[in-house]
């Protein structure tokens, strides 16, 4: 099965009654006679904090996509993020990662320093990495296929492979690239976490998550945690991802072609002092992107605005289609300010060193006409 077709068809449909879409199990118990009921893989079926059959079809489609064994959804993907961590960590363990990565992830691997879990950072490029893995041989690798907000593209290939050669877990945040770019278990990682919210379910409308796993001894411990800490995803948020994954690939696609015009636009323009977007020639990092992800680059601009943090807000405020705000991935197109939100966690020695600035904008290009998109972002500069 393709990866297209598994987006939409990626699942079993256990539904004695025919039903196209997989119902919803909204309950918070299952009947138990004695013993538990068994989920159709062999986990007790009691308690829908621990597994749900809703979630199932989700999980099923997720897995084949990223080529898993299994997966687990969450309420959000900070929250499969936590549980992947609280399953492979302990007091000695070391985490290796990059400068620039989503704020929170971040905050997080530095606050699980008060448990004895150390972290190390380097520059978001493929070989300081590389260098950090051989120097430090940590307990689990961490990186994201695509950085946020500044887009460096590690080649995860080389990477995994360094990695796994020194004995470390390899997690990947494959968030900005999707599968529809790479699949990083098919490379050698041992987990890929996804915040669903994005891309995945695509309408900025469900918050989630998931980790999806390359063995099933991962799986059972993960469940175990995710049972623990209370992340499952709840039943209506599952019905609504799984909608949402049934378009991904036409959204995406579209998306990142929309992105690179905007960005070839933006590059032009009089009132644009840098334009970062892994499509373009001048990214420091397009080579490894083509080689890694083919023709398409994902659906997210960076660049900055002259005339600084005045500027910028000048731009917010003038826009008429684009919306200023968090988040991304979904059909309607976000303009971001970095420093503020998703990198205004990251130390700020760090966001001098990556360059991310206050002149910074990060924009996620939705299913717009790319045309009423660019006027937008016109207009908007030259207000």
């Amino acid at each position: 099965m393709r990866r297209g077709t598994a987006a939409v068809r990626g699942f079993r449909l256990l539904d004695p009654y025919g039903s196209l879409q997989p119902p919803i199990y909204q309950t918070a118990l299952f009947r138990m006679e004695g013993e538990a009921l068994k989920s159709d893989r062999g986990f007790d079926l009691k308690y829908s904090r621990e597994e749900n059959p809703t979630l199932r079809p989700l999980e099923e489609a997720l897995a084949t996509l990223e080529d898993g064994v299994d997966a687990l959804v969450f309420n959000s993907g900070m929250a499969a993020l936590s549980s992947v961590f609280f399953s492979l960590l302990n007091a000695d363990a070391t985490v290796l990662t990059t400068m620039e990565a989503y704020g929170t992830t971040l905050r997080l691997l530095s606050s699980l320093g008060r448990f004895g879990v150390k972290l190390r950072k380097t520059y978001p490029s493929t070989e300081t990495y590389i260098e950090g893995l051989k120097s430090g041989r940590p307990t689990v690798a961490f990186v994201e296929t695509i950085t946020n907000p500044l887009l460096h593209v590690l080649d995860i290939p080389e990477v995994v492979k360094t990695a796994k050669d020194l004995g470390s877990v390899v997690v990947v945040d494959n968030t900005f690239a999707t599968p529809v770019l790479i699949q990083p278990i098919s490379h050698g990682a041992d987990v890929v976490v996804h915040s669903t919210s994005k891309y995945i379910a695509g309408h900025n409308d469900v918050i989630g998550g998931v980790a999806v796993v390359s063995s099933r001894a991962m799986l059972e411990e993960l469940w175990v945690w995710r049972a623990m800490l209370g992340g499952i995803m709840q039943p209506f948020e599952a019905f609504l991802t799984l909608r949402g994954l049934k378009t991904l690939f036409v959204r995406f696609e579209y998306q990142c072609k929309s992105a690179k015009a905007i960005a070839e636009f933006l590059a032009e323009h009089s009132k644009v002092a840098e334009v970062i977007y892994p499509g373009l020639p001048t990214h420091p990092d397009h080579g490894v992107a083509k080689k890694l992800f083919g023709d398409k680059f994902g659906a997210v601009v960076s660049f900055r605005v002259k005339g600084g943090r005045d500027a910028v807000f000048k731009f917010f405020k003038s826009l008429k289609l684009v919306t200023p705000g968090p988040s991304l991935g979904g059909v309607e197109s976000i303009a971001t300010y970095p420093v503020a939100s998703a990198a205004s966690p990251i130390p700020e020695e760090d966001r001098k060193i990556l360059g991310i600035t206050e002149d910074l904008v990060r924009l996620s290009v939705g299913l717009e006409d790319v045309d009423d998109l660019i006027e937008d972002l016109d207009q908007a500069l030259n207000a």
